[in-house]
């Protein structure tokens, strides 16, 4: 399609940077510009005025001898560019307006934009969020990670089932990305250790015949809201050597010299390589390696260039772990300061644990990552004789607290003497880090009482706990327009750097007209995403029914399994009880299987075989709908969550270490179906119980019952009729009447005492909080009344209170903006 072109006015600066781009940087004349055209155009021009930000923002860091803050993650779930960076920088209207006048609409103009789909879920978002944070603050922060030429992945549902296809975002090159090639970090890998003596006599390891990966620097411009501060996010992508492999060149394999260098090159292909195979995990382990690498030597050839030496370092520098995939940093800043900068020891060790804090994100041990010491050693050899120094002196420390104790020497050792034997990178990651915090207030606690006991009970100090956040700019003032002016109107636009200041529309949940305007705006937003159904999935739904929504990652643990059953049961109670229910719901899923994890990849099926069970059934007549939505990715989060009625957050206890989307939903509007796990508690108390539907057992209780070995499914099951009738619907083919016995996995699992998730435990308690969400959305004054309040009570979630948190407890940084 292409723009419709008005005749020549005279143009306004942003409409002259938009045609200027299309002549000079695309080679597009204005009058032919197609669509893409028009949105690359349009990027480079907001770009412009990205560049002199940062470089201004720079220019007042060196001033004001900022301390800098670097967080490294493996994952960046950025979204799209256009529309945010517009709105951080007070420029949308006006390039919305100078837009229209070429006869271009700035939302179709936007929809050309690619996912920048650096990430995988909740962490890479969370990545995101906090960068935001960052910059509105003025706080001197940089992200570190890779630039992925293909994302996780495009997920297609075809005949129910999840089918995975390339998600190559980077097909056409992206207009938000700076390249550096002058700043190519070289990364050593493979190789032997040759042991020697320096001039002293002491043992001096050289580190020899590595293969060489080049990492080229991207840089994405992350601006905070107002404009003032565009901060850095530095992505590397990886590039062979030069140089071929002379001796497979001479001998005239040239096509093998070739591959060898495309295949240096995969490891910045794809997000998550899958390690079903061992060439995959080791991709996977270099892959963490390179990033590592090239962020370390990065921010230690920066360090130097201001201060030139290493004592000031951790007084300048921060450096954060998200997650244990970058955990090689500390191996890899050790040898930086003792192989090439000759330090001793005891003084490099000083400094990295000044330096490093690591986040744990992750109750599940499993989680964990682990990886053999044989594929360390073939791939970081040197690392790897770090590992084991660190750990002995670390054991040291652990035998003259715990004198004797063998066991608990063997719990907490870095290396984990099975078969094979494992390095554990959380371990590694929290001996050397002087900060470990969990992401809400029960995770932390869990981590310290469940998970990680031994090292809080030799560490108290080091453990602590920073609830998680989300930055408003996208997650309503960007994704939520209409609720973004509702509340602008009557309290002002205070509350998008502050929002403490949402209480002000307290006094608003019960105004007649407040209320009936709010409602307005979400059956507006539900229109959007009804269109979107019917774009997507062909289904039709009414933005009058109750939208309840579970988006987010597949997984057990999180229960879509749970939401499924109580679906059924009431697909059950219509067509076999006469139940009418007093409003017609839809029922919206939405979310990514690994695609290893079949159990996962079972429950999408399970759920796309309900719907159609349940939406071709004349005998529901529109009584409910379900609907799963293909392809979960932020700019589809931003049209589903202002949607949603009711937020399904319904993870078993003790499991979701912290969660997001239900703070995103609360904030827009929806209430919370939900257990007591993760920040669910903590949204509990700021909202208020008579606010959200709480159901379910507890974490302690879920911890007792596994302990005395008192689940019983089964038993359940016979003692409760309404749970039998849906595990036999299940099971018997009603679903799935081309294959009987496709589910039958499914309730085999649900009946299992070995079913971690403890799904039918909760499965009553979850019915009765949907009748209580039935009789509350029966009545449209309390329940108006109920979402207003959370959205001004969601103050404590926004990542700006996060960010800040990090800056005083962790990082010692201050803001200069």
């Amino acid at each position: 399609m292409k723009a419709k072109v008005k005749a020549v006015t005279p143009s306004a600066p942003h409409r002259q940077s938009i045609t200027r781009h299309l002549r000079y940087s695309l080679g597009t004349p204005e009058t032919k510009a197609p669509l893409p055209s028009l949105y690359e155009a349009t990027a480079l021009a907001v770009r412009d005025h990205l560049i002199d930000k940062m470089m201004e923002t720079e220019a007042r860091y060196e001033k004001k001898k900022a301390k800098r803050v670097y967080y490294l993650s493996l994952e960046f779930l950025m979204g799209r560019s256009l529309g945010n960076n517009l709105y951080n920088l007070g420029l949308f209207e006006a390039f919305s307006e100078s837009l229209a006048d070429m006869g271009a609409d700035i939302d179709e103009i936007r929809a050309q934009e690619h996912d920048a789909a650096l990430g995988n879920g909740g962490l890479g978002r969370l990545a995101a969020c906090f960068l935001d944070s960052m910059a509105t603050l003025g706080l001197a922060g940089y992200g570190y990670g890779i630039n992925y030429e293909f994302g996780l992945f495009k997920q297609e549902i075809d005949n129910g089932y999840q089918k995975e296809k390339p998600d190559n975002w980077l097909g056409n090159g992206t207009p938000w990305q700076l390249k550096h090639p002058e700043k190519q970090c070289i990364v050593p890998v493979y190789g032997r250790i040759v042991h020697a003596e320096d001039r002293e006599g002491n043992y001096n390891p050289m580190w020899m015949d590595w293969k060489t990966l080049i990492g080229i620097p991207h840089d994405m411009p992350i601006a905070g809201y107002g404009g003032k501060t565009v901060n850095t996010l530095r992505l590397y992508a990886a590039k062979s050597s030069d140089d071929f492999d002379m001796d497979i060149f001479n001998t005239g394999d040239y096509l093998k010299a070739v591959e060898q260098k495309m295949t240096s090159e995969t490891v910045s292909k794809v997000l998550y390589p899958s390690d079903a195979m061992e060439s995959g995990r080791e991709l996977r382990l270099v892959q963490e390696y390179f990033f590592v690498a090239c962020a370390i030597r990065d921010i230690v050839d920066r360090h130097l260039s201001s201060y030139k030496t290493f004592n000031t370092f951790p007084d300048r520098v921060a450096i954060q772990l998200n997650d244990t995939h970058p955990a090689l940093a500390v191996a890899e800043l050790m040898r930086l300061l003792v192989d090439e900068h000759a330090l001793t020891w005891k003084r490099a060790w000083a400094i990295t644990c000044a330096t490093f804090a690591y986040t744990n994100h992750t109750l599940l041990p499993e989680a964990l990552e682990k990886w053999p010491v044989a594929l360390m050693e073939h791939v970081l050899p040197r690392h790897m004789q770090i590992i084991f120094e660190i750990n002995h002196r670390f054991l040291d420390e652990v035998k003259a607290k715990w004198p004797g104790d063998n066991a608990r020497l063997a719990a907490m050792s870095i290396i984990e003497e099975s078969h094979p034997r494992q390095v554990r990178m959380a371990h590694l990651a929290i001996v050397g880090s002087h900060s470990v915090n969990g992401v809400a207030a029960l995770h932390s606690e869990l981590v310290k009482t469940e998970l990680l006991p031994d090292f809080y009970a030799l560490y108290p100090k080091r453990f602590n706990n920073k609830t998680n956040g989300v930055t408003p700019r996208r997650w309503l003032f960007k994704a939520n327009p209409g609720l973004t002016s509702l509340i602008t109107r009557h309290i002002g636009d205070g509350w998008v750097t502050d929002m403490d200041r949402l209480t002000g529309l307290e006094p608003l949940s019960r105004e007649p007209a407040f209320q009936d305007a709010f409602g307005t705006i979400k059956r507006a937003n539900k229109e959007v995403l009804a269109k979107t159904i019917w774009d997507t999935c062909r289904l039709k739904v009414s933005p009058d029914s109750l939208f309840a929504i579970h988006a987010k990652r597949i997984h057990e643990y999180k229960r879509q399994l749970l939401c499924l059953l109580h679906i059924i049961h009431q697909y059950l109670e219509i067509v076999e009880d006469g139940k009418i229910p007093n409003f017609p719901r839809t029922y919206i899923f939405a979310g990514k299987a690994a695609p290893g994890y079949e159990a996962a990849k079972r429950i999408i099926k399970l759920i796309n075989s309900v719907a159609a069970t349940v939406n071709n059934d004349p005998r529901v007549n529109d009584a409910i709908k379900v609907a799963f939505i293909p392809d979960y990715r932020v700019s589809l989060a931003e049209r589903i969550i202002p949607a949603a009625d009711l937020s399904v957050q319904i993870s078993t206890a003790g499991k979701e270490a912290s969660g997001t989307g239900n703070m995103k939903f609360a904030m827009n509007g929806a209430l919370t179906i939900g257990t007591l796990d993760g920040a669910n508690i903590e949204i509990m108390e700021e909202v208020g119980e008579e606010n959200i539907f709480i159901f379910g057992l507890t974490a302690g209780e879920v911890q007792a019952i596994r302990a005395g070995h008192a689940y019983r499914p089964w038993a359940i099951a016979e003692s409760e009729p309404v749970i039998k009738r849906i595990l036999d619907a299940l099971g018997t083919g009603r679903f799935s009447p081309d294959a009987p016995g496709r589910f039958i996995p499914v309730c085999e699992s649900l009946l299992s005492q070995y079913d971690p998730y403890l799904h039918l435990a909760d499965l009553s308690a979850y019915i009765k909080a949907q009748e209580q969400v039935e009789a509350c959305y029966d009545t449209p004054r309390l329940w108006m009344e109920k979402t207003i309040l959370n959205v001004a009570r969601m103050g404590k979630f926004s990542s700006d209170r996060t960010i800040l948190e990090y800056a005083k407890d962790i990082w010692n940084a201050t803001p200069k903006g």
